[in-house]
């Protein structure tokens, strides 16, 4: 990320927020953010804006704490931009007997699904059943049906046993030799970045005060060496703060140990990096017509998603022990060619090679290991670890449980703030609780919400395709953009940018933080991953956008179109040799 020493955001960047401090998750107003959590003493301070930290950011808020929470990167910036986008069950944990972990997860994805609509989609999902294969057709009847139990599941979203004609007809590309039929199930497809952002903004919107891009570079104690604060470092003004809470929480993903460590408390179970990797490919040249779960065909015994999105087919995950820095790992050509050839092998007529790899991405995954056991015994179940100093930190875990890990954080702080100072905090409240953009009063009037949204962006000018695009995206805060767009036709002809592309950024601007074009480009619209042709048409005039709304310099332009720029290569050419550590899958 590129950043320049400014004493101030100008004033003048003002402009849009109708006047003063507002609970608007806004650029414009970061450092009034920031100064009002050095100003007064904090309930809760979180140190991460991943999905865990956001989850329980917007917890605690709702019980009525005083919370701040700050992030050295983007928000959603390292794991929770670089899942396989589902919030799923986790069949497979029940394969290796983890019951607990598939019925609390199982029973979120409804949750999630009904608190937020707009970025979670139910997605049909088939397990094909071959001779040989991990799972036959009883184990794969008899596990669903488990798994339908576990999870809550209902009744019309229940699995569904298919035979072979059945299966082929529903996807044709699949393998045909060794077929004997499917499990067919629904899973959850989200945007991890844009349900992390929704998550934020609600509790933002309920008083909590979120930072992006300001990182915690002290601990600090008082004399009886408990801990009471932070030292955090504004990366875009270089300005110090020292923020007072009193509990803070550690939910850094990745860097948990690092501030762990920096604490002097880690000790005992710790955490085990492992890499995944996905790819996308075009529509037309893998033109599957349904989601996929299977085996691989090497016999690495590990399986693999094949999903398609808005045109692309994405593919993946890889497993691989990871031990370099975890910000922006790398896909390498190695993780290409495995998920490939797992492609090729299940989709035989397809013969993809990596030039119809259009992007992909790295995320790191952090998995809690005990010291003396193998990574392939490594859990996916989270843990709190309290230290002597009281810093609480939150790991492991999956996005699909993000509420209920907060709802164990919450419980913890609000128990340990009752035993030190009387005062009764409510029990967890969000399973009801609808997240930005979410408010539709339950899922069954989002389809019709979106339908008279569309005639109004339609009304406006759009495409049926933008209008509809935009209020599935964002919601019941599409009235944000469409006055936009209303007001600021002149606006889009200047920077020869379509209205609805024009609108969404400014939205981002005023309501989602972003502070260069990769936060756009990269998390706020995901168009580096799945229309990265696009953003590379649109980059320039987007760059030139916020550059004058944020009153870069020429220099700083020219930094920023770089560094967009270089998100845009990451996103597609591949380190030619693997690091040693990630050599073995788990």
């Amino acid at each position: 990320m590129v950043f320049f020493y400014m004493d101030e955001m100008p004033s003048s960047a003002y402009k849009f927020e109708n006047g003063g401090m507002n609970r608007m998750l806004s650029t414009f107003n970061r450092n009034e953010y920031l100064e009002k959590m050095a100003g007064n003493p904090l309930d809760l301070f979180i140190i991460g804006g991943g999905i865990t930290g956001a989850g329980i950011a917007l917890d605690a808020t709702v019980r009525g704490l005083k919370v701040g929470l700050v992030d050295m990167q983007d928000f959603a910036g390292g794991t929770s931009s670089k899942s396989t986008k589902l919030v799923h069950g986790g069949l497979r944990y029940l394969k290796q007997f983890e019951v607990k972990i598939v019925a609390e997860v199982g029973k979120e994805r409804a949750i999630v699904y009904e608190n937020a609509p707009h970025v979670t989609t139910p997605e049909k999902m088939m397990l094909p059943i071959y001779k040989g294969g991990t799972f036959g057709r009883f184990s794969t009847s008899l596990g669903l049906k488990v798994y339908d139990f576990l999870a809550g599941v209902k009744k019309e979203e229940r699995r569904v046993m298919f035979s072979r004609k059945e299966t082929l007809a529903k996807e044709p590309l699949l393998k045909k030799e060794g077929l004997k039929g499917s499990g067919y199930y629904v899973e959850y497809r989200t945007d991890d970045a844009r349900l992390t952002i929704e998550v934020i903004k609600e509790a933002s919107d309920r008083g909590a005060l979120a930072v992006n891009y300001a990182k915690v570079e002290d601990l600090i104690y008082n004399q009886k060496k408990k801990l009471i604060g932070v030292r955090v470092v504004d990366r875009l003004t270089k300005k110090e703060y020292s923020i007072f809470a009193k509990k803070i929480v550690n939910a850094a993903g990745p860097w948990v140990d690092t501030i762990r460590e920096r604490d002097h408390s880690k000790k005992g179970k710790h955490l085990h990096l492992t890499k995944g990797v996905h790819i996308v490919i075009d529509g037309k040249r893998f033109p599957m017509k349904q989601s996929v779960y299977f085996d691989t065909t090497n016999g690495d015994k590990r399986m693999l998603f094949v999903i398609p999105r808005e045109g692309k087919v994405y593919a993946g995950t890889t497993d691989t022990t990871y031990s370099r820095w975890p910000i922006d790992p790398k896909p390498t050509a190695e993780d290409r060619d495995y998920i490939l050839d797992a492609i090729n092998g299940m989709f035989p007529s397809v013969h993809l090679t990596s030039d119809d790899v259009e992007s992909s991405w790295a995320g790191v995954r952090p998995l809690i290991q005990e010291e003396g056991k193998s990574p392939s015994e490594i859990s996916r179940k989270d843990e709190i670890f309290i230290s002597r100093s009281g810093l609480i930190s939150i790991a492991g875990g999956k996005l699909t449980g993000y509420r209920k890990m907060a709802e164990r954080v919450v419980d913890e702080v609000a128990a340990q703030l009752h035993r030190e100072g009387g005062k009764t905090y409510p029990a967890c409240r969000t399973a009801h609780i609808e997240l930005s953009g979410g408010h539709f009063g339950g899922s069954t009037h989002y389809a019709t919400y979106v339908q008279e949204q569309k005639q109004i962006g339609i009304g406006l000018g759009l495409t049926e395709k933008e209008a509809e695009e935009l209020a599935k995206k964002y919601g019941t805060n599409i009235g944000e953009l469409f006055g936009y767009i209303q007001m600021n036709q002149e606006e889009a002809k200047k920077y020869q940018l379509p209205p609805a592309l024009l609108a969404a950024v400014h939205y981002a601007l005023t309501h989602e933080m972003i502070l260069s074009p990769v936060d756009y480009f990269t998390r706020r619209s995901g168009m580096t991953l799945f229309s990265i042709q696009s953003a590379r048409k649109w980059a320039q005039p987007v760059t030139d956008y916020m550059a004058e709304q944020l009153q870069w310099s020429d220099q700083q332009t020219k930094e920023y179109a770089r560094e967009l720029e270089a998100a845009f290569n990451e996103a597609s050419p591949y380190e030619t040799t693997s690091d040693v550590s990630e050599t073995k899958r788990v």
